[in-house]
């Protein structure tokens, strides 16, 4: 095999794709400071509320050849902010419904935003439900068995995780872009690129051009 033939056989075996991300949820549940850690693997505990949306990126390695950027929209959990989220989550490809394990009324809220995400967002979004704060196991307020419970009943994913100590952070969204439409985005982009290239093609200097 030539040098050449090697170096596209490699290229051709590195795979991209790019997804949107949203996360809604109550106010003071741990958006952002979830995506920090995950964006920034930092936390810090007087972050301020979120104004409006926040927008982060960050790769994840699916294997030794995938990887999946993550644009993701952090959006306020203000009830005067809840009029805006339709703009973020509009053709999102994967949605993190954010509760607080120890504040009962925070599920409820979740429950409002998994609702909203079924009726407005794209049909085939994947709708992760997390449960935040599993640093204060302690304090819980919310079993795992009802919140996971309801998960399975409405085909979610179920997570639980703790920004504070990173604590299954990764993993949950590792477990998001397992759980994406890899190979059709892939198709997709393949699809796009080809037609760039049919597009940008020359005619070839062998042609005859008509002198009419």
């Amino acid at each position: 095999m030539s040098s050449n033939t090697a170096t596209e056989h490699g290229q051709s075996a590195m795979r991209f794709a790019q997804f949107k991300l949203v996360l809604l949820g109550e106010s003071a549940v741990g958006k952002s400071s979830i995506v920090h850690r995950f964006v920034k693997d930092s936390f810090t505990d007087s972050r301020e509320s979120t104004i409006g949306a926040a927008f982060l990126t960050q790769t994840i390695q699916i294997d030794a050849n995938t990887t999946v950027k993550f644009e993701i929209w952090d959006t306020a959990g203000q009830e005067r902010y809840r009029s805006l989220a339709s703009m973020y989550y509009r053709n999102a490809q994967a949605a993190l419904v954010v509760f607080d394990i120890t504040q009962e009324s925070s599920l409820d809220k979740a429950k409002y935003w998994i609702k909203e995400l079924q009726k407005q967002a794209s049909s085939g979004i994947v709708i992760a439900l997390v449960g935040n704060k599993l640093d204060l196991e302690e304090e819980r307020k919310i079993s795992k068995d009802e919140a996971q419970a309801f998960a399975n009943e409405l085909g979610l994913m179920y997570a639980e995780v703790s920004a504070k100590t990173g604590e299954k952070v990764k993993d949950c969204f590792k477990d998001i872009a397992l759980k994406l439409p890899l190979e059709e985005k892939l198709s997709q982009q393949g699809q796009r690129r080809r037609r760039t290239v049919d597009l940008n093609q020359r005619p070839s200097t062998n042609e005859q051009q008509c002198a009419c």
